[in-house]
């Protein structure tokens, strides 16, 4: 095997005689502080559900709308205020996108009604956009063969800050309430915003050249708002009334026009949300679409466990607390985070299709497992497993797309991947909602969700990884035996292309 040859610097990065450990250290720091704090204070409201559809007199299906509302805005905004950070410098974007995370987070606790906090929770939806803000500060602040570490580093808290929200959530709604969870965040997304202020310095490197894809991010988070207001108020409204197929009409007839600004602009020469020359190449495709069942599974357990838990016997349920449902939900974070390393490590001696494989259907046969289930104690095993699968999966998809596209092109690549595993995400909660709002069940004078409506929650989520295991089959293999030379080149040179 020839030896690689020398990798070229990203743009803007230092070289390995520039780097400065101990600043590169500060800013890891700070935004893995940013990231685990802005995933806590999205998981920490999950326990709280039920008791925020109780309080407001709402149902499963429009309470669902708190999570995707934030999910829907986020989806637009990524792509926009990622570039608006190439144009006028990451760290001017970032602090600015905190200053503005840190008010709506202060308002969304004062909450008076359902309207307002759904309002207040679209508005929210800019925390999202912190994510690919910080991973581009960590890119230009590392040296290329430190960048996987830090950025691994990065994904990490990932896991944790969702592992952390969920009990300690919990713990602060039932003992004071699930408003305080959000009064007691506030100091800390301060003193964070702060701290990027002080320590961070601007990011090196800039395109003021480049355009922002305001119409596509704008019809993008239209068509998707109105799918998922109309899952979520079917149960209400009826889902053969006419505001309700009105609002299904509409989201799907806006992706003809979606389709079509978008190749346009990107003949233009601009560089649109959905870049349909990288979506050509069947391995970008191919993990787009499992990113998306992905994060519907995820969000479809999420809701569903959480109602589960905290539903009355007569429904099927356990009446658990919402400190309770927030500790029953931790096998779900533990099993992503501890099988996804593992995975990682893995994925390079058999491959990555069979790594993501493997993933659905641990994933979907946890699911299945769901359905039967009586037992909390079985419940909590089958949502340890479900976790344990999601994490493979999204271990061995991220490598496969990585491993494909060019280095150029991975900026680009990486912010679609989350737009489609978003939109996955802003769909789960609904679906599971409606759901629970459609098949209901009363007895001494109370409705809840019927079990049946569990039961199709996770038989749904079944089959949704059963088709991503079948969609994987159609990716092309970029590691394994037979291009495990050319794998090692890669990983020693990315600018080198994958062997197939």
């Amino acid at each position: 095997m020839s030896p690689a040859p020398a990798a070229a610097p990203l743009p803007g990065a230092p070289n390995s005689s520039e780097f400065d450990p101990a600043y590169a250290r500060r800013v890891m720091l700070i935004l893995a502080g940013i990231i685990t704090l802005v995933l806590y204070i999205e998981g920490m409201l999950t326990p709280s559900l039920n008791t925020i559809a109780s309080e407001f007199r709402v149902t499963p299906g429009q309470v669902s709308l708190i999570l995707s509302a934030y999910i829907v805005t986020g989806v637009a905004l990524s792509p926009v205020v990622g570039k608006l950070g190439d144009i006028y410098g990451k760290k001017r974007v970032l602090g600015i996108v905190l200053v503005i995370y840190t008010a709506c987070v202060s308002v969304t606790g004062f909450s008076p009604n359902y309207p307002f906090m759904v309002a207040a929770r679209a508005f929210q939806g800019i925390g999202l956009t912190i994510f690919p803000l910080g991973l581009s500060l960590v890119r230009e602040e590392f040296p290329r063969e430190m960048v996987p570490r830090a950025q691994g580093i990065l994904s990490a808290m990932f896991g944790a800050g969702f592992a952390v929200s969920l009990p300690l959530g919990a713990w602060v709604s039932g003992n004071f309430g699930w408003r305080t969870t959000y009064h007691s965040a506030i100091p800390f997304v301060v003193l964070l915003a702060i701290l990027v202020f002080v320590y961070v310095r601007e990011s090196r490197y800039r395109r003021p050249e480049a355009r922002v894809d305001y119409v596509g991010a704008a019809i993008l988070a239209l068509a998707l708002a109105f799918v998922v207001l109309a899952l979520s108020e079917g149960s209400t409204w009826g889902w053969t009334s006419t505001p309700t197929l009105g609002l299904f009409g509409a989201g799907v007839a806006l992706l003809a026009p979606l389709v079509l600004y978008e190749r346009r602009y990107q003949r233009s020469g601009g560089e649109a949300i959905l870049d349909f020359r990288l979506l050509r190449q069947r391995n970008v495709m191919v993990t787009n679409i499992v990113g998306a069942v992905a994060g519907l599974g995820m969000y479809l357990a999420l809701l569903s466990m959480t109602f589960l838990f905290e539903a009355p016997p007569f429904s099927g349920g356990y009446r658990l607390s919402i400190q309770s449902a927030g500790d029953a939900l931790v096998p779900l974070a533990v099993g992503m985070l501890l099988f996804a390393p593992v995975a990682g490590i893995l994925v390079s001696r058999i491959g990555t299709r069979p790594i993501t494989l493997i993933g659905a259907a641990v994933t979907g046969v946890g699911f299945l497992l769901a359905v039967p289930a009586q037992s909390l104690v079985s419940l909590l095993v089958v949502e340890f497993l479900v976790g344990a699968g999601i994490g493979i999966v999204n271990a061995g998809m991220i490598n496969l797309l990585v491993l494909t596209v060019d280095p150029r092109d991975m900026g680009l690549a990486t912010s679609m991947s989350a737009v489609f595993r978003n939109i996955g995400s802003a769909l789960g909660a609904p679906i599971s909602g409606s759901l629970l709002s459609t098949f209901t069940i009363a007895e001494y004078g109370q409705s809840a969700p019927a079990f049946v409506a569990f039961q199709w929650a996770f038989a749904i989520a079944a089959i949704t990884f059963a088709f991503a295991g079948g969609f994987i089959l159609f990716g092309r293999e970029v590691l394994g035996q037979k291009v495990a030379a050319g794998a090692m080149d890669v990983a020693a040179d990315p600018t080198r292309a994958p062997t197939e």
